[in-house]
């Protein structure tokens, strides 16, 4: 998978996420190795937006590879269980990085 086609994934998946109860929350995604890439996914005014730029106000950053990721977009990895085998790393609030696990699934 390229990264191209993984953000039109993430899109996919944000568009049909319940984001009625968040008023704000910014994840930027950082992947790693093979399709690497930066994109954000930022939940504002009930609205969700993913963009391939890197978000310098956000809320946390996770760093993962590519394979990885799609797992945890597929419902094939826990996201605690990936934080707790070094397969996820979190640069900023982990708990706003376990409230976008919940957005994407």
């Amino acid at each position: 998978m390229t990264f191209d086609e993984l953000l039109e994934k993430v899109r996919t998946i944000a568009s049909k996420a319940d984001v009625s109860d968040k008023d704000f929350l910014a994840v930027q995604v950082n992947i790693t190795g093979e399709g690497e890439g930066v994109f954000y996914v930022e939940v504002k005014d009930h609205k969700v937006s993913v963009e391939p730029y890197e978000y310098n106000d956000r809320n946390c950053a996770i760093t993962m590879n590519m394979k990885n990721f799609n797992k945890l977009l597929d419902g094939k990895l826990n996201p605690v269980v990936a934080y707790t085998l070094g397969k996820l790393k979190v640069d900023g609030d982990v708990g706003k990085a376990l409230e976008f696990s919940e957005l994407i699934k």
